[in-house]
This record gives C-alpha cells, sequence and structure tokens, in this order.
C-alpha cells in the first residue's frame, strides 16, 4: 500500500516539474511577442517575474521532495521513537505540532526568499523584517492554540468511533466553516487594520450595489494591506453575521468609483449565483472522499512507515498524502471554477458596465504583472481563473485592436 502512494507521490511531483518547465518556454517565447492587455514597460517584466517564479517552484518541488523521502524513510519513526507519551490525543497533539513545526522552519528559507528577494525585485512586498516577525509570532500562537485544539478533537474522534471517518469529516467540515466566519474577524483583530471607508460617496454607491442585489453584510472596509505588498485585491470574508466587504487600500487607491464597482459586481456575481454554496458543497464532497479514503488504510500501510495505526499517525499521513489527491482533482475543480468565473464575469458587466469591468481588470493586470498568456497544459490544471485574454474574448474586448466588438 506504502508503494502505491510513493508511486502516486512521484507521478505527482514529475508532472509539477514538467509543466513548470513547459510555462517557462511558453512564457519566454510569449515576451517576444507584440505586449497585449499590459502596457510594453510591464509586458516583459511580467514574463521575466512569472518564469522566476516557475524556477523557485522547480526547486521548491525538488526540495518538498527530498523531505517527502526523509519523512518516510526514516523520519517519521525516529520523531516517533522521540515522542513517548501515553495519552494518545496529547502524543497527537504534540507529535503532528512538532511535524508541522519542523515543515515550517526546513521551508523557511522559500519564504523569505520569495518575500525578501523575488516580491521585493518586482515593487510588490513592503514587508519588514519587524512585521514578518510579528506577523510569525501571531500565527504560531493561532496555530498552537486552536491547531492543537482541532487535533486533539479528531484524536477523540478517532480513538472513539470504528467509523471514525464520518465524524471526523463533519468535525473538521465544521471547524472550516467556522474558520470562515471568523476570518474578517481574526485579521482585523490580530493582523490587518480595517477602517470605515473614508470616501462616504464611494460607501454609498457601494451600499446601493448591495442593497440592489440583496447581499447583506456587516460593512464596507477598507484594510491597510499595502504595509505588507502593493498588489490589488478584494474579497467579501465571513458568514452569516460577520459577512464584509473589504478592499484593499491599493485597490481604492487605484481603481475610479466605477471600475470599483464593477469589481464588486464581479464578485456579487458568485453571490447572485450561488457560487459560495457550491464551493462549500464541492469542498465538503471532497473533503468526504479524503476522509473516507484515509479512515480505511490497512495497518500495512503504517507498518511500512514503522508507526502504529493510532490518531497521530493517521492525522500525519492524511497531511503527508493529501496533497496527491488534491492534485488530481485539481483539473476538475479548475474546470468548475473558471466556468463560474465567466458568468460572474457576465453578471458584473451588466450590473455596472462591460468597459467599467474590463478597464479595471486591464489595471489589475498591470499593477499586479499578471501575465496574459500561458500553456493551456498550465491553464487545465492550475488555473482557477480564466485567463485574461478568454475573459476579455466573453466580454467582446479585442485585446488587439483594443476595442469591443459591435456584436457584444
Amino acid at each position: 500500500m506504502l508503494e502505491i502512494f510513493v508511486i502516486a507521490f512521484c507521478l505527482y511531483f514529475a508532472f509539477n516539474i514538467y509543466t513548470s518547465f513547459m510555462q517557462i518556454g511558453f512564457v519566454k517565447n510569449a515576451k517576444t511577442f507584440q505586449a497585449i492587455i499590459l502596457d510594453s514597460s510591464k509586458y516583459e517584466e511580467a514574463a521575466n517575474y512569472s518564469i522566476e517564479k516557475e524556477k523557485l517552484a522547480i526547486v521548491s518541488s525538488f526540495y518538498d521532495f527530498i523531505l517527502f523521502i526523509l519523512w518516510i524513510g526514516f523520519g517519521l519513526s525516529y520523531l516517533d521513537s522521540l515522542v513517548q507519551i501515553e495519552s494518545f490525543w496529547l502524543k497527537a497533539v504534540v507529535f503532528v505540532d512538532l511535524f508541522i513545526i519542523i515543515n515550517w522552519v526546513l521551508t523557511l528559507p522559500f519564504e523569505l526568499y520569495s518575500t525578501f528577494k523575488l516580491n521585493k525585485k518586482y515593487g510588490f512586498s513592503n514587508m519588514t523584517s519587524a512585521l514578518f516577525i510579528k506577523d510569525t509570532i501571531k500565527t504560531g500562537f493561532l496555530f498552537l492554540v486552536f491547531g492543537s485544539l482541532v487535533i486533539a478533537g479528531i484524536s477523540f474522534i478517532i480513538n472513539s468511533f470504528s467509523s471514525w471517518w464520518i465524524w471526523g469529516f463533519v468535525f473538521i467540515f465544521a471547524v472550516i466553516i467556522l474558520i470562515n466566519m471568523l476570518y474578517p474577524v481574526i485579521r482585523d483583530k490580530m493582523f490587518d487594520k480595517f477602517e470605515k471607508l473614508k470616501d462616504k460617496q464611494l460607501e454609498a454607491k457601494i451600499e446601493n450595489l448591495l442593497n440592489e442585489v440583496g447581499f447583506k453584510s456587516s460593512g464596507v472596509f477598507s484594510v491597510d494591506a499595502s504595509k505588507r505588498d502593493n498588489r490589488l485585491n478584494a474579497y467579501f470574508g465571513g458568514l452569516g453575521a460577520t459577512k464584509r466587504v473589504v478592499l484593499f487600500d491599493t485597490l481604492v487607491e487605484k481603481l475610479t468609483h466605477n471600475e470599483l464597482l464593477a469589481v464588486l459586481g464581479h464578485e456579487l456575481g458568485h453571490f447572485k449565483n450561488g457560487d459560495i454554496l457550491k464551493n462549500i458543497g464541492i469542498m465538503g464532497v471532497v473533503m468526504f472522499i479524503f476522509f473516507a479514503i484515509f479512515g480505511n488504510l490497512p495497518d500495512e500501510l503504517f507498518l511500512g512507515l514503522s508507526l502504529n495505526n493510532e490518531p497521530y499517525a493517521i492525522i500525519t499521513v492524511f497531511m503527508i498524502f493529501s496533497p496527491i489527491l488534491s492534485f488530481f482533482l485539481m483539473p476538475l475543480i479548475s474546470m468548475i471554477s473558471r466556468h463560474n468565473e465567466y458568468a460572474a464575469d457576465e453578471f458584473g458587466s451588466n450590473l455596472q458596465s462591460k468597459e467599467d469591468l474590463v478597464n479595471a481588470l486591464l489595471k489589475l493586470a498591470n499593477e499586479n504583472k499578471s501575465f496574459p498568456l500561458s500553456h493551456p497544459l498550465y491553464i487545465f490544471f492550475y488555473y482557477s481563473h480564466p485567463p485574461l485574454v478568454e475573459r476579455f474574448k466573453e466580454l467582446g474586448y479585442d485585446v488587439k485592436s483594443l476595442k469591443f466588438s459591435e456584436n457584444k
């Protein structure tokens, strides 16, 4: 059984490397084309950024593969020999926490390089060492407190029920829903500074837009995202009473009122089309499949890893091998997501205007240095959003003539 998982991981690793090389070759060739969507000055820069990210991803994939071999070869059994605790739930908490912390420390150089070298080179990151340390301490605190509680809870379920995977799925699914509800509150209290929009005219326009589609929220907020990153973004965060509209200060600064409303109109399209509930449903189905598989693993798998078939081992094996299953399900999930994005574009453009949405997307692409072209295989596996060229085509905008077609 272990051999099957190892072969699957090797295929997963090899395909990741293959698609990254294909993407690099494609972008290198495409950057010699005449600039589309992006300004000429940013077209080549965006291509170079895309290539450097893929090169980093290749090195990271090789590094992850080495860690995987080390963990299943002797790392897990060695960690098991160190964590000699009688209590099943306490052993699970300590073992899994140590496993996560060790992995984080070993992969920290890639995070530091991406934040302080690559993203600063291309004008994105404003992160300081002090802020990075502060964020890390806060994130570590949340993980040790709430993450440990979740590990203890799932350990109790595994130890108490023969068909534990059903109740484990229910428990984890409920935890994820709770996290989504609390996410904007946690971000507000511990990481970001949320403020009511100072532009009251814009706030009134947004409130009118929300009322028009029947979207009820706890308010419209601007967040000081620029202290970490210069990219533009906006999101609807929370569920139920915690639901709120969050605009990055960079987005408010760069976009006109009408362009902002078009971006929000797109997001409201997801709301009106029920995409949020669909995504929760898809996530639930995927999680159920995961729990059904990992809840019925044979003892031979754990013997192959020199572990006991106990909560600490089951949780760790789940964490090591679940990315493989996620990868093979990714094309289907991405395809559904791309379909939803087209529908949200259509809704947002009708709610505001196609011109405003196109202008907003053009600014987002330029400011975020998003290279507009990718290899078809790369798009098939990794793109949850359609390429901008295809989105503009659906909106009736010709990226070569920079005009809307008459039939649209």
